[in-house]
């Protein structure tokens, strides 16, 4: 009788023990060619996702908040040709043509808000990020561009994805390296960065408008001896001809990050860092003096 209650007692504190220790679902999204397969529908709150990039060209997710009553068929019929028709005039050098085709988006294009996702990934990487999603219509993109100057959203990476009301539950993880990142004081953090297994935590000061459209966020690249760093700076800026175009510059693997989020926002990523030289940067024009393209070192 004794064994029998000391057993079930055992029993009561390892179920309420697994009970309290919820074990979060990572939702996985993977890139196959030009594609996001992934679920239509995520809880509210706190998400962790597995970007895999099994395709031959790099890639990032971005979550669009769309206006109440605009999704996937408005992203792809109504923005996507405003943006070919504007970069096919860039590459030709009609700059002042460029400008007036962006002036073509549809009014309610500049009531999307940015929410994060995935920072930049090269072929055969993964990336695992969390954020905070509020309930409601939600697109995810890749806008990196083909060779030719064609944007990957029009290639067939624009999905919609449903966020509900019914909170996940989640908290968010705990961070052992904190960055800010601001349009002001650049990207800064807090610690020395080692070898291992880290996550990141990634504040948001602030946010802006810069001169390609876009707001800053953090992309991880590590860095060969033969990386041409004045390379790597202009191909991130999408609106040049060959900015954010298939292939990356030459010496570079983009290993995550978190994309474009709004000011005050906390999001984060996880990865496992060898020994080598490394750099945070952002998806924005001169990013270097603007002090968010910063390198960084980490040793045997």
């Amino acid at each position: 009788m004794k064994i029998q209650k000391a057993l079930l007692a055992v029993a009561l504190v390892l179920a309420f023990g697994c009970k309290a220790e919820k074990k979060e679902t990572v939702i996985e999204i993977v890139t196959n060619v030009m594609d996001f397969v992934t679920v239509d529908t995520v809880p509210s709150g706190w998400n962790t996702f597995k970007y895999i990039n099994k395709s031959t060209e790099p890639h990032f997710v971005l979550f669009d908040d769309y206006p109440e009553g605009k999704g996937e068929e408005d992203a792809k019929r109504v923005v996507a040709p405003v943006f070919e028709k504007g970069m096919q005039l860039i590459i030709k050098g009609n700059m002042d043509e460029a400008m007036t085709a962006f002036g073509e988006l549809p009014e309610w294009f500049s009531k999307i808000v940015f929410v994060g996702g995935s920072g930049l990934i090269s072929p055969g990487q993964e990336n695992t990020f969390t954020l905070n999603l509020k309930p409601g219509n939600h697109i995810i993109e890749c806008y990196v561009k083909m060779e030719n100057g064609m944007f990957h959203t029009s290639m067939g990476m624009a999905k919609e994805i449903w966020v509900a009301k019914k909170d996940s539950g989640n908290s968010p993880p705990k961070a052992d390296i904190n960055i800010s990142i601001s349009s002001t004081e650049g990207i800064s953090w807090d610690k020395d960065i080692i070898k291992g297994k880290h996550t990141f935590a990634v504040y948001y000061k602030d946010q802006m408008v810069h001169e390609n459209f876009v707001g800053h966020d953090i992309n991880l690249v590590r860095l060969d001896d033969n990386a041409d760093l004045n390379a790597l700076e202009a191909w991130m800026n999408w609106s040049l001809p060959k900015g954010l175009s298939n292939p990356a510059p030459k010496g570079v693997t983009f290993l995550g990050g978190t994309n474009d989020a709004p000011t005050g926002s906390i999001q984060y990523f996880k990865v496992n860092l060898e020994p080598g030289l490394y750099a945070f940067i952002s998806e924005v024009p001169n990013s270097r003096s603007k002090g968010l393209f910063k390198q960084f070192t980490i040793p045997e």
